[in-house]
Order: structure tokens, then C-alpha cells, then sequence
């Protein structure tokens, strides 16, 4: 099954040229199914790489996904047109009747930022208070996760001296969990953050489950059952350029900035980076998607009941 987009998203192109699966509204209301609906709060600057990014990875399952598009109320882009905000784009604020079964948080570029001094944080939270009642499931994304898990459970991000870059192996914690179902029993992972999560701090919260994680970076992803949710710090959604892209926009920028490591062959940025982590990024999210399916209300108006 495909995914639902509207033909004008800049997505629909990407996606279909790449082999995955898009309609339109028409087709759409021709099958017979109840699409499930995941929302997007899309806080990247880059707005249309990371909608291509994630309808890429939950556009590749067997299901009709209806995917819409939110951003913070308040808060204006200055690295998107604003027509494509206003075309595509539904603040918050008017999503607060709506039920979906799945929303994306994505990560945002403010780690260095304490969360009570984001100017959209009380609106987060009001975001964050609202999937536990109008969101069957909910995948916080980086700093999105880092979010969630300190709003829940008060763990805290902390700022690491030099910024962890680059694609990093992951061992799988938890072979059984339905989350990593097809999972070998390590992972490579892109990762691009200045803060982390300690795993003292994650053990000592009760009801989260970490999933995946390494030696090098912390943990990765973790499971939140009583929140529904995920968190992951780590990028599985990225490109396979968009750590070359980073590396390259800090260079010509002056900002110091070491290699992406294990990203480029024998770590020579001249070469072309190889991509080592999409097929797992396919796995996490299909099966996410899967779980939904096999958990969410076939009547919207039910999800958030207890």
C-alpha cells in the first residue's frame, strides 16, 4: 500500500522516482481501507529534507499511511518558503481535537539550550500532554526524544565536550522486542548531537526499556510503554549525504569540526560516504508502523481511552 500525500508536496516526486509507493487524495478515497494516520511535528529548519526523510521510511510498508504535516504554532521558519509552510503545514493549535495514530517529534537544533528557555517549550508540552490522549504512539526523534523522556520521567540531556559525529555501532539490547524485530545483533547509526543521555539515569527511571545503545555514544533507543512511546537520540532516518552535508556546512563555516567517523571510507572525506545503516532504518520504523497497525482503534474517536 502507499503513502498518502498531497501531489504537490515536493515528497511526492522524491518518493515515487525512488520506487516508493504515493497516492494522491482521488486514489485514496477509492480503496475501501481506514488509512493510518501519522502526524509529523516537523522542528528541522530544513523542513522538505526531513519530510522526505521520514514519508521515505513509513511510505515503505505494506500499509496506506495518511501523513500530515504539523509545526508549533508560534514559531516561524526562516529556511522554508513560506508558501510550502502554508500549503502543507497545520499548526498545532489547530490540531488539539484531532486523533492520529502515530506522531513523529523530530529533533531541532537547540541542544545547547536549557528545554524552559525554548520559546515553543510550553506549547511542547502541551503537545507532548495531548498524545497521551489523541495519539495511539508517539516516536520522539533526537532532540524530539530527549524532550519526551525529560518531560515523563525528569532525565535530564547532557552536554558532551566534543560533539559525537558520525556513524557509530549499536548493540541490540533486546532481541525480542517487536521494535527490532529482523535486527542483527549490532547496527551501524548516524549520529550528529552535542548532548546525551546517560544510562545510569535511563535505568533509574521506572518503565523505560533501552532497546539499543553503545559504548561510545550511550544509549539509543528506548522503549516507553506506559507513554507509548519511543525515544531515540540517534539519526536513522538520515540520507546518505546528510552527515557530508553537516560536515561540509561546518567546514566552509569556520566552526570546528572533526571528520564524520566510520563515515567516509578510511575516514577521507574526498571519498563518497557509504550508507551502512538503511536497511535497519526501514526495519525500526516498519516495524512501528506494524505496531500500530496491530494495536490502534479501528475507530478513531477510541484512541486515548484507557
Amino acid at each position: 500500500m502507499p503513502i498518502k500525500i498531497p501531489s504537490d508536496l515536493p515528497a511526492y516526486d522524491v518518493l515515487r522516482r525512488e520506487g516508493v509507493m504515493v497516492m494522491g487524495e482521488e486514489e485514496a478515497h477509492r480503496q475501501d481501507i481506514r488509512p493510518l494516520r501519522i502526524a509529523l511535528l516537523n522542528l528541522m529548519p530544513k523542513k522538505i529534507q526531513t519530510e522526505n526523510q521520514f514519508a521515505r521510511l513509513i511510505g515503505a510498508t505494506p500499509l496506506q499511511i495518511e501523513l500530515s504535516l504539523l509545526r508549533m504554532s508560534d514559531h516561524r521558519t526562516r529556511n522554508t518558503a513560506a508558501k510550502h509552510m502554508e500549503s502543507f503545514y497545520r499548526p498545532v493549535s489547530e490540531a488539539w481535537q484531532e486523533k492520529y495514530d502515530g506522531l513523529i517529534i523530530t529533533g531541532a537544533p537547540i541542544e545547547h539550550m536549557d528545554f524552559d528557555e525554548v520559546t515553543y517549550w510550553d506549547e511542547l508540552r502541551r503537545v507532548m500532554d495531548w498524545s497521551q490522549t489523541n495519539v495511539h504512539s508517539t516516536f520522539g526523534v533526537c532532540w524530539g526524544g530527549m524532550a519526551m523522556i525529560n518531560h515523563f520521567h525528569g532525565v535530564r540531556k547532557h552536554l558532551l565536550a566534543h560533539k559525537a559525529f558520525g556513524c557509530f555501532r549499536h548493540r541490540n539490547l533486546d532481541p525480542a522486542s517487536p521494535y527490532l524485530r529482523g535486527f542483527s545483533d549490532d547496527c551501524v547509526v548516524p549520529v550528529s548531537r552535542w548532548t546525551e543521555m546517560k544510562q545510569a539515569e535511563v535505568d533509574a527511571a521506572p518503565g523505560l526499556v533501552t532497546l539499543l545503545g553503545s559504548d561510545e555514544v550511550g544509549p539509543c533507543l528506548i522503549e516507553d510503554a506506559t507513554h507509548r512511546a519511543l525515544y531515540v537520540f540517534n539519526h536513522f532516518e538520515y540520507d546518505s549525504d546528510t552527515l557530508k552535508q553537516e560536515y561540509d556546512r561546518d567546514m566552509e563555516s569556520g566552526t570546528p569540526i572533526n571528520v564524520p567517523c566510520n563515515y567516509y571510507p578510511d575516514d577521507d572525506p574526498s571519498r563518497r560516504p557509504l550508507n551502512r545503516w538503511r536497511s535497519h532504518a526501514h526495519l525500526l520504523y516498519g516495524n512501528w508502523i506494524n505496531e500500530i497497525y496491530q494495536s490502534t482503534p479501528f475507530d478513531l474517536d477510541r484512541i486515548g481511552e484507557a
